[in-house]
């Protein structure tokens, strides 16, 4: 994957130089600059409108230029089509819950085990489902990102197309540094995710928290920091203590799929949702004749939906109230299928 973006990076270079190189595209690059230096200051007015000081607004604002790399990825970006064929799990699960992936879950997961006791007996986020999202978001704080969170941001409000959401998290970047980060620790992803656990800055403001006392929420460096964190989220998204995330099942031959299926549309990630059926208690559920593989039951009265990621015939999953907190971090399916899998695995 790194060697893949050092090539994607030589690549994107070379394309920049044969721009520069080319007399009718130089105007092009300067309107572009011209422009993003008079949209930051009223980025910057905006800002200090929204209660970030003047002088944190002064020291950063000018230090800022157009960053076209990042527009040029949010480009990139596939468009979600509402009828799209929706591909199977099992090559996802396969290349997410690996083998280096769980080995080093384990590791992570034995060498923070006081730590991470601590942070469940507080929050009631079991330490491995945090290993589980920190593997996912980063391969444990291997993999932060680079780009310069300020200029990346900025460079992707001027651009327009979500300008609404970049501007507000430039603005939440800014109120980082009032509270005491420091300028150099703004580094991330180029859509503005950073840290270990892949915090926006908004999320990072309103979640983000202390978790060494050292008096900073440091998701950068501080593995408490990071872990701590994670666990907060999931507090505030709604983690019901002792509940499984949910269980592998088998569904009988004949089964009545048509009796079960969802009736109601979601607000959020619809097409998400769309492919759970309707919730039933787990003693439903256990009178329908499915058969846990692995794990054995929750309790009789615990609310679960079904979903059948790779179709009739294949391995399905009844799913919790805390399956849904794990999409509130990324709503994906695959994405929490693979996370709650890993956190199995770490602890096994």
């Amino acid at each position: 994957m790194l060697a893949l973006r050092a090539m994607i990076g030589k690549v994107a270079a070379l394309a920049v130089a044969v721009v520069l190189a080319t007399p009718a595209a130089a105007p092009a690059i300067a309107q572009d600059e011209s422009g993003f230096q008079a949209y930051l200051q009223t980025l910057g007015r905006q800002a200090v409108a929204e209660g970030v000081t003047r002088r944190t607004v002064d020291r950063v604002i000018p230090t800022l230029t157009f960053n076209a790399r990042v527009v040029e990825l949010d480009r990139q970006q596939p468009e979600t089509r509402p009828n799209a064929p929706i591909s199977p799990f099992e090559p996802y699960r396969v290349k997410h819950v690996d083998a280096a992936r769980i080995g080093q879950g384990r590791s992570a997961w034995q060498r923070q085990r006081p730590r991470l006791a601590r942070i469940e007996r507080e929050t009631g986020v079991p330490e491995s489902i945090m290993v589980a999202i920190w593997g996912h978001e980063t391969n444990y704080g291997r993999v932060m990102g680079g780009f310069d969170l300020p200029r990346a941001l900025a460079s992707l409000a001027y651009e327009g197309r979500r300008r609404d959401l970049f501007a507000s998290e430039f603005i939440a970047t800014l109120k980082m540094i009032d509270r005491g980060v420091p300028r150099e620790k703004l580094v991330g992803s180029w859509a503005g995710a950073f840290g270990g656990p892949q915090f926006l800055p908004s999320v990072y403001l309103r979640l983000a928290v202390d978790g060494d006392g050292d008096g900073l929420a440091d998701i950068w460096s501080s593995e408490a920091d990071t872990l701590a964190s994670i666990a907060n989220y999931f507090v505030n998204a709604g983690w019901r203590p002792g509940q499984p995330w949910g269980i592998a099942v088998r569904v009988p031959d004949g089964f009545n799929r048509a009796a079960i299926a969802g009736r109601t549309t979601a607000p959020r990630c619809p097409r998400v949702f769309e492919r759970h059926s309707r919730w039933k208690t787990i003693a439903e559920w256990r009178a329908l004749g499915l058969v846990p593989q692995g794990k054995g039951w929750p309790a009789d009265n615990v609310q679960a939906t079904l979903l059948e990621p790779d179709g009739p015939g294949r391995t399905a999953y009844l799913l919790t109230g805390n399956y849904r907190v794990i999409l509130d971090y990324n709503c994906s399916n695959f994405y929490a299928l693979s996370v709650g899998l890993l956190a199995d695995e770490v602890e096994r």
